[in-house]
């Protein structure tokens, strides 16, 4: 029997790219002989390169005439589009084979961002994602996201600094958009509140806003912002009793390790089916937004500065109600893990 040859395409982002793995394990799983290549970004290449499903993953370069006549000599049998986008279309055109991809609902989105008028369906986009495979017969195992830590990146306890080793608690700052990044003098409130120290996870442009943090915290918290790889971080999450996250890449990271999560959710709304997922233990995710605000959402990515000037998506958000809900939701799932 001939095996059947499958090359999927997600370009980017941290995020995105971590809600595809459900797909590829399932199709790995479901499908006899399945040989999954992946087309994606080379800044996302090392999630895919340590995802057993995946045999292959081809860079996506700046043009697509370097990399189409490779992926033509692969001769594929199927395209799995989880892009949907015009360089997508375009390579989907240049193969010539048969593709399935799935609905962006892009009008449901602007109805809902620019009118107010959700139209959405109550349906995570992990689940819209299976409708690319559909036509191969492969469906939803029902089981969580999948990330794999490279085994060079692990960090050990034993470097952590003083009084982490015992538990702490990760907090991510960072965010694509200012409209979807908690303040730092709120980050501050939580963590005051908090019976566990904290570690800061983000990236360089996150590093200022970690220096606030830290400066008025002191050993309370673990600076990380800017230093650590993207595995580094998803291993203190590993590690971690819970996570409180902005709506950002770490925050998906975070579900693939099913960690109790409070996601704070700015001028973005969970009705566009990106909250965190975890399907077997929905118990873990406690979702922080302020809801009835006439102005959010006011896009379905995000914004550089409030809109209104008065950021009160974020600024609103109950402090103790996001310390409660980490400590409530960490202390159950340890309960249920002894």
């Amino acid at each position: 029997m001939k095996k059947l040859k499958v090359l999927v395409i997600r370009f980017s982002s941290i995020g995105d790219i971590v809600l595809t793995s459900p797909v590829l394990r399932c199709m790995k799983k479901q499908l006899n002989e399945v040989e999954i290549h992946v087309l994606t970004k080379k800044s996302f290449a090392s999630i895919y390169q340590q995802n057993p499903f995946v045999d292959k993953v081809h860079i996506l370069e700046d043009k697509l005439s370097v990399v189409i006549p490779s992926l033509k000599n692969e001769k594929y049998d199927h395209i799995v589009d989880l892009h949907v986008n015009l360089r997508s279309f375009r390579i989907r055109f240049a193969l010539g084979i048969k593709s399935h991809s799935f609905p962006k609902l892009n009008l449901r989105k602007y109805l809902l961002v620019h009118f107010k008028w959700n139209v959405m369906p109550d349906v995570h986009i992990v689940d819209r994602y299976f409708d690319a495979v559909k036509s191969l017969g492969v469906k939803n195992d029902g089981k969580s996201l999948d990330y794999f830590i490279d085994d060079q990146y692990l960090m050990n306890p034993e470097s952590f600094p003083s009084g982490f080793e015992k538990g702490f608690y990760a907090c991510v700052i960072g965010g694509n958009h200012f409209t979807k990044i908690f303040p730092a003098e709120k980050v501050i409130e939580v963590i005051q509140q908090l019976p566990l120290p904290v570690a800061l996870l983000g990236g360089k442009e996150d590093m200022q806003r970690a220096s606030k943090i830290e400066q008025t915290l002191g050993n309370k918290v673990w600076n990380t912002c800017g230093v650590l790889r993207l595995d580094q971080s998803a291993s203190l999450i590993q590690q971690s009793k819970g996570v409180f996250t902005n709506d950002t890449g770490l925050m998906h990271i975070a579900a693939a390790f099913q960690k109790p999560i409070v996601s704070l959710w700015g001028n973005t709304v969970p009705e566009l089916g990106m909250y965190p997922y975890i399907p077997l233990n929905k118990e873990r995710v406690v979702i922080i937004e302020k809801k009835g605000l006439s102005c959010r959402p006011c896009s379905k990515i995000g914004h550089p500065s409030c809109p209104k000037k008065h950021f009160n998506c974020m600024n609103q958000l109950d402090i103790k109600e996001i310390a409660i809900s980490l400590q409530k939701i960490s202390e159950t799932a340890e309960n249920i893990n002894q």
